[in-house]
């Protein structure tokens, strides 16, 4: 059989050769040095937060196995005595941050859903200039929360409440300040697609923006509920400043809302510029694993609410 001329000569024995698709046929190129080295920084960051953690335990763990009156694990500060006991600190983390969460995460769902839903036209800089101030919160220091509310709510604690005014109910309401933006924010980046892919079918069968949140978005939103809530308490327990200037700083369970109290924060900042070594000194590092703890767990939480949300959003693509 005669060959097809177009295809005899030496152009047609020649083969098209191409690169080897292996893990080191692009090394060199610039994209495979930017995942190199985000891999790198990835591996220190964990190396980092691994040797952050056993250090702390090692230095926590003489102290936690110390037994008798003099053991971290205790209800009594009273140093002198030889009483180091955190626990009242715990408990006054866990109620400032739990009075935070549970006046500013319905605020902040209220907010969010206010600033997405309003139709008004006469209300749309009211809006602009409402969310515009929520992102500025962000930028304000903790210790300006702090410094405006010794001077300004402390006095009307003080003179509705009775008492020195630095207690419970002045930390908690700064706090919730502090916080309610970190919520807002979460909320809005959560909501705000699902009910913008909404709102042109859903209002052109006359659902208004206010009801497509309500009927159809909030009902599917409980991750992204979940997650600023489990954020906003993360923020408000590991915050140092507020519970420093505001709460009074007595190492005592609080028994209402005009009782002072001292965080494990606080707790950490007042004997670290007081103490160097010793039982108390020593007590610190169990306060910091408890800490420590705490804040990994909140990470793991929106870690694992984050993996559900892919899943379920790869799900309904199949």
């Amino acid at each position: 059989m005669r060959k097809n001329k177009d295809t005899d000569g030496p152009a047609a024995e020649e083969e098209l050769t191409f690169p080897a698709a292996g893990p080191g046929a692009y090394r060199g190129e610039p994209g495979d040095r930017a995942g190199l080295g985000t891999r790198l920084a990835a591996l220190l960051t964990v190396g980092a937060m691994s040797l952050l953690f056993v250090m702390i335990l090692a230095a926590a763990l003489p102290a936690l196995i110390q037994p008798g009156p003099g053991s971290p694990l205790g209800w009594v500060w009273q140093p002198y005595q030889g009483h180091f006991g955190i626990l009242p600190m715990c408990l006054g983390s866990l109620a400032l941050a739990g009075f935070a969460l549970i006046i500013g995460w319905p605020l902040a769902l209220g907010l969010c859903c206010w600033l997405l839903t309003e139709e008004a036209r006469a209300a749309r800089p009211l809006v602009k200039l409402t969310s515009a101030l929520i992102r500025f919160m962000t930028t304000i220091p903790t210790v300006v929360y702090g410094f405006a509310a010794v001077f300004l709510l402390t006095p009307l604690v003080r003179t509705a409440l009775g008492g020195t005014g630095m207690c419970l109910l002045s930390a908690g309401i700064m706090l919730t300040f502090l916080v309610l933006p970190t919520m807002i924010l979460v909320l809005e980046a959560g909501l705000g697609p699902r009910l913008k892919r909404l709102c042109p079918w859903g209002q052109a069968l006359g659902f208004s923006r206010l009801d497509l949140l309500r009927f159809f978005v909030l009902p599917k939103a409980r991750r992204n509920l979940t997650a600023a809530a489990v954020l906003g308490f993360g923020r408000a327990v590991g915050d140092t400043l507020i519970p420093l200037m505001l709460a009074g700083n007595a190492t005592q369970v609080p028994g209402g809302l005009t009782e002072s109290l001292r965080t494990l924060t606080a707790h950490m900042a007042l004997v670290t510029a007081n103490e160097v070594g010793g039982a108390a000194y020593n007590s610190l590092f169990v306060a910091g694993l408890i800490l420590l703890l705490v804040n990994g767990g909140v990470s793991l939480a929106l870690r694992r609410l984050e993996t559900g949300a892919r899943r379920g959003k790869e799900m309904r693509s199949c």
